[in-house]
């Protein structure tokens, strides 16, 4: 079972910002307003929650929450994803987060092959529960779509990017 030791750090910080990625690349795939993306931003770290306190989530999926848990974790993270997004227009972002995927996806096949599947499905997971997180095209909350036909093909996209199912 893989934890942080297995990875540099610029792979363990891939890793780790993978988790963030998911959710990046269905919430600029669909904007969904300031209280959808507080709906969508809350999923994601509910599904970080989960992972924690499930007693069938992977050894690795627990080891990137327990990073996430300090304050060099969190810092690593952040800069990870900044450094990723920064100075790309919404309609880049989507693209830069599934590609940071990707590379998370391959980093953890190649040095922890064992947990590479249960990472995927994870980060997959983290995308669905932000994509159904808020309704969108209604009108203050009525009317609209559970998740969106853009935000359909991101979830496909991804996965095709991680090399599970949708």
């Amino acid at each position: 079972m893989a934890n942080k030791a297995a990875f540099s750090t610029d792979e363990w910080n891939q890793v780790l910002g993978g988790a963030f990625m998911a959710g990046f690349a269905v919430t600029a795939a669909d904007p969904s307003g300031l209280w959808g993306l507080f709906k969508e931003t809350f999923a994601s770290g509910r599904a970080l929650m989960e992972a924690k306190n499930s007693a069938t989530a992977s050894e690795l999926s627990k080891a990137i929450v327990s990073d996430m848990e300090t304050s060099e974790g969190r810092s690593a993270a952040q800069a990870f994803v900044k450094g990723r997004l920064q100075g790309a227009k919404r309609e880049e972002i989507k693209q830069r987060a599934i590609d940071s995927l990707r590379s998370a996806a391959a980093i953890v096949d190649q040095k922890a092959p064992s947990d590479a599947a249960a990472y995927k499905s994870w980060l997959l997971q983290i995308a669905n529960n932000v994509a159904e997180a808020s309704k969108e095209g209604g009108f203050l909350g009525f009317g609209g779509v559970a998740v969106s036909e853009a935000e359909k093909m991101t979830l496909s996209e991804i996965a095709s990017a991680l090399g599970t199912r949708a």
